[in-house]
């Protein structure tokens, strides 16, 4: 008598082939639709310090500080956040964070001292937007994708400036025409916009779906990682006993100071220092985003073929000698040179992320994602430091120009931190063959 085998009940899928799109880009997809809608909160620190200072007269040192502890919890989080996901799912933890961001922005519409900004911007809107950091960005590409990872980590981290691109047109018109508070509601909607497509279109494995990843042979989706909070400290213990971390975080810190902190912050109020109307400054600010989308998926795709520590090392010795000339092109109208920094700058402003996730990536492996959540994280505290110092200088000086100077000479050290960064064809931290 034959004895016919029955189906399994338990276990991993079976690998599906399909001819058709792999479900790899449409993950990619619906995390770049993400990232775009959380990018709204991104784009409104920069457009907030005027109409704060003017209507309850805090100094632009108090609202920088506020700025501040949110760009240092966007980083701070990050790492925690990547252990969440592999403990959680990404759609728990991306769908929660952009609650307590739509939580934490319509909150602040009813503030009536300093330290509800802190709280509600600073470390509500903090904490959800570093669960939406770039190691989000990592993790979806790490999992679904072993072909073409750096091609998607240029589009995912372009996906931020196009959210620029989108909103900040619209924020600045609304804070210029209607207030501050009718741009903080939107951000607080747009999140929850946002909120139906994590959860319902977004996996968190090829295995969830009987696939493999892009490029890659089939595996099955690994068990719960337990003890998140630990194995992302572990991680850093780990890797701090080695010199291509400080050099990756001192690095991508000189990134933040030069980027979120400075140029994200302080362009507008600078440019409106010099008679510039803000709507005119937010709108460079948003070609920046435009071209800031070419420069990243392009970065990507060098990093694919050519040594990212040399990429890292030209990226940042021209992002130091654009600032460096800034100053001199602020004025009260938009003129040829200034056009000309704006696309040239917009070139470089995350240019960086692709090669130093790639870095992380060889070094360090399967923890790579992990141990970009701390990069991310001295990324944002080098912003923090910037925007806070930033105000700082502009209430003691009377002008930022010497913070423009500063962060160029801080770019050119950073170029030169990343050739000392050192090759390595496998991974320390696990032995698993770089690309893995």
């Amino acid at each position: 008598m034959t004895q016919t085998a029955s189906a399994p009940t338990a276990g991993p899928r079976t690998p599906r082939r399909t001819g058709r799109v792999h479900r790899a880009w449409f993950v990619a997809a619906v995390a770049f639709v993400t990232i775009i809608g959380s990018a709204a909160f991104a784009s409104l620190p920069g457009l907030l310090i005027e109409p704060l200072h003017e209507e309850f007269d805090w100094s632009r040192g108090t609202i920088g500080f506020a700025v501040s502890v949110n760009l240092a919890l966007y980083g701070l989080t990050a790492p925690f956040a990547a252990a969440l996901m592999d403990r959680f799912g990404i759609r728990r933890i991306v769908a929660l964070a952009l609650l307590v961001i739509a939580g934490g922005s319509v909150a602040t519409v009813w503030m009536t001292a300093a330290w509800q900004l802190v709280l509600f911007w600073g470390v509500l809107v903090g904490l959800g937007s570093g669960s939406m950091a770039l190691a989000f960005a990592a993790t979806v590409t790490n999992r679904w994708f072993t072909a073409r990872r750096g091609l998607v980590t240029g589009i995912l981290t372009a996906a931020g400036a196009s959210g620029q691109l989108v909103f900040l047109p619209l924020l600045s018109w609304l804070v210029e025409d209607h207030g501050w508070r009718p741009a903080a509601v939107t951000v607080s909607l747009t999140a929850l916009a946002v909120v139906p497509f994590v959860w319902l279109l977004l996996r968190d494995h090829p295995a969830d779906v009987g696939l493999a990843p892009y490029g890659g042979t089939y595996a099955p989706k690994p068990a719960p990682v337990q003890g998140a909070a630990r194995r992302a400290v572990a991680v850093l213990f780990k890797a701090a006993r080695t010199g291509p971390f400080w050099l990756l975080a001192g690095t991508f810190a000189i990134c933040g100071a030069s980027t979120n902190g400075l140029v994200k912050t302080h362009f507008v109020p600078a440019a409106h220092d010099h008679g510039m109307p803000v709507t005119a400054a937010a709108g460079l600010l948003a070609v920046i985003g435009v071209f800031d989308v070419v420069g990243t998926v392009a970065s990507g795709w060098f990093t694919d073929r050519f040594e990212a520590r040399r990429l890292l090392a030209v990226y940042y010795a021209l992002r130091g000698v654009s600032l460096l000339f800034l100053p001199m092109l602020l004025a009260p109208a938009v003129h040829p040179p200034m056009i000309f920094f704006i696309v040239f700058y917009g070139l470089d402003w995350v240019a960086t992320v692709p090669p130093t996730i790639a870095l992380c990536r060889e070094h360090y492996g399967e923890d790579g994602a992990i141990l970009f959540g701390w990069v991310l994280a001295s990324h944002q505290v080098g912003a923090a430091a910037v925007a806070f110092m930033g105000g700082l200088a502009r209430d003691v000086f009377g002008s930022y120009d010497v913070v423009w100077y500063a962060s160029g000479a801080l770019c050119a050290m950073a170029a030169l931190m990343s050739m000392v960064i050192r090759r390595r064809p496998a991974p320390a931290a696990t032995g698993v063959p770089a690309g893995a």
